[in-house]
């Protein structure tokens, strides 16, 4: 029996603590990891939040800006109870809530400055409770992105943590291009200001663009026993240089992912999802649930846009109710380049198959929050577009219900490192519209059990993604056999953790 703990900056199993899929996994990973007979620490920030309820464990005194602080060790209950899974927050009074899903900051003029404050401060209570032996004794840490690098860092320069050393790291990488870059002197989030006593080799944690900074990803990249990407063809993805807006691949970070690759280190898995234990929306409440939290969503102080809410997605919605579609297309994403690169490239190609399902008495379902520019494009697109039905906000029973009640997910990402929107989709029986990209690739099977777009330029892809478009819906129209056929393929798709979780087992958790 091994001892897991895993550090990230976001976790599932409890409640409010999810801005994306990388929560998904280290909600899912653990509960397979415990079927096995393992017992796994889970343990995120406390966001200044998520303590609040929980059961006070212990202080945790560390050394930032060469001075003395507390940090405070709770345990939480998890939304479900799964023995052998315990789930742990840090809470700081400098690791403070963000505004991006109540976790992350955005910081247009100095890019992770806030973040990084909170995760250097989270790294370090992590690596003093580890040395107090609150988890007893780890075998293996599973890190997840750049946020969690830092206690890498620890390991390998700060001898007051050398009790690190006795345990394996591994290190996911589920979004490359969100690197952690900070300065490593002048500046208050900068290594130098928290760190000042430590000494560290400096061609091992430079950023090779950004010479006086360093890069928290590559950081984890170099120094990790273990190296994992999210699908295999991420993997091969990110052994190229990028070739932007084309081709999204390492980064800058190609150069440390070979030399992983080579060392053996570097692995490629795809994710998993589930198939037992999930939430099960009820058919037919689709319209119902969106309405339901449109209400709620106004009677709030804080959200935005609430004459937009009501006239351009809840009028819009009350119509459906005696008036349904005859086709329901949909997405559920984050509003960033990586998601909608295309439609802000060219808001004519979504008003184009808006116009398509507009012919065919259809609507676009999309749901999310993101990026200013990009919640401001679609909002002005619904404006025009009465079968545009935009939903800024995020909720769990409009998604579960959008994943039973679509006829297609549309999921144009410029990239993708694994994706689990298309297989929660796929669970259902609904057919997928892809971008062939990254872990994409290795789930959606064009004419087989979904449909998807390529193309050599930016612009190719665009033109394809339309005409694929045009695909689907005669597909759907005219061939209701293959339609069905598709949609029974699709729903037969298995992507389970246990077969994902063997696999970890085999080259991640591994010692060597």
């Amino acid at each position: 029996m091994k001892n897991f703990l895993f550090v990230s900056a976001e976790n599932d199993a409890i409640a409010h603590c999810k801005a994306g899929g990388m929560a998904d996994v280290v909600r899912d990973v653990p509960r397979q990891l415990a079927a096995n007979g393992d017992h796994i620490h889970v343990i995120v920030p406390a966001y200044n939040r998520l303590h609040l309820g929980g059961t006070f464990i212990s202080d945790l005194k560390i050394n930032i800006r060469g001075e003395d602080s507390v940090a405070y060790l709770y345990e939480v209950q998890p939304k479900k109870h799964f023995e052998g899974i315990s789930h742990y927050v840090i809470h700081h009074p400098e690791i403070i809530e963000g505004n991006i899903a109540h976790i992350y900051n955005d910081d247009p003029t100095e890019p992770f400055f806030t973040d990084a404050v909170k995760y250097f401060i989270f790294n370090t209570a992590v690596a003093q409770a580890i040395k107090q032996n609150l988890f007893d004794h780890v075998d293996v840490v599973h890190l997840h992105d750049w946020h969690t690098a830092l206690l890498l860092f620890h390991k390998q320069f700060n001898p007051e943590y050398q009790i690190l050393r006795e345990s394996w790291f591994v290190y996911s990488i589920h979004n490359l291009s969100l690197q952690g870059i900070r300065p490593l002197n002048n500046n208050f989030a900068s290594v130098n200001n928290f760190f000042p006593q430590l000494g560290y080799d400096y061609e091992m944690v430079k950023d090779d663009r950004y010479e006086d900074c360093i890069n928290l990803m590559a950081l984890g990249i170099r120094l990790a026993d273990r190296v994992h990407t999210v699908s295999p063809s991420y993997k091969l993805d990110i052994l190229k240089p990028s070739h932007k807006p084309e081709f999204i691949g390492g980064e800058s970070l190609e150069g440390d992912l070979n030399k992983a690759n080579d060392a053996g280190r570097l692995f490629g898995i795809l994710n998993g999802v589930n198939y037992k234990n999930i939430r099960v929306a009820e058919k037919g409440n689709l319209y119902p649930n969106v309405l339901r939290q449109l209400f709620k969503w106004i009677q709030e102080e804080s959200k935005k846009y609430k004459s937009d809410i009501l006239a351009y997605t809840g009028e819009k919605v009350v119509c459906l109710l005696e008036n349904p579609p005859s086709f329901v297309a949909s997405s559920v994403a984050r509003m960033t380049e990586q998601k909608f690169y295309f439609f802000k490239r060219n808001p004519q190609a979504l008003k184009a198959i808006l116009q398509k399902l507009e012919a065919r008495n259809g609507i676009f379902i999309l749901l999310g929050t993101g990026e200013p520019e990009y919640e401001a494009l679609m909002r002005d697109i619904s404006y025009e577009h009465p079968n545009f039905i935009f939903i800024n906000g995020q909720s769990e029973d409009i998604i579960d219900s959008i994943y039973l009640e679509s006829d297609l997910y549309f999921m144009p990402s410029l990239f993708e490192p694994c994706g689990i929107s298309q297989m929660l989709a796929m669970r259902n029986g609904v057919l997928c519209l892809v971008h062939h990209t990254g872990g994409l690739i290795d789930t959606v099977k064009a004419g087989v059990n979904g449909f998807a777009f390529d193309g050599t330029t930016v612009d190719d892809k665009i033109e394809n993604m339309v005409l694929a478009f045009d695909t689907t819906l005669d597909t759907f129209f005219n061939d209701k056999s293959k339609w069905k056929k598709m949609s029974k393929k699709a729903k037969a798709a298995r992507f389970s953790w246990e077969n994902a979780v063997k696999e970890y087992y085999k080259y991640l958790y591994t010692y060597s």
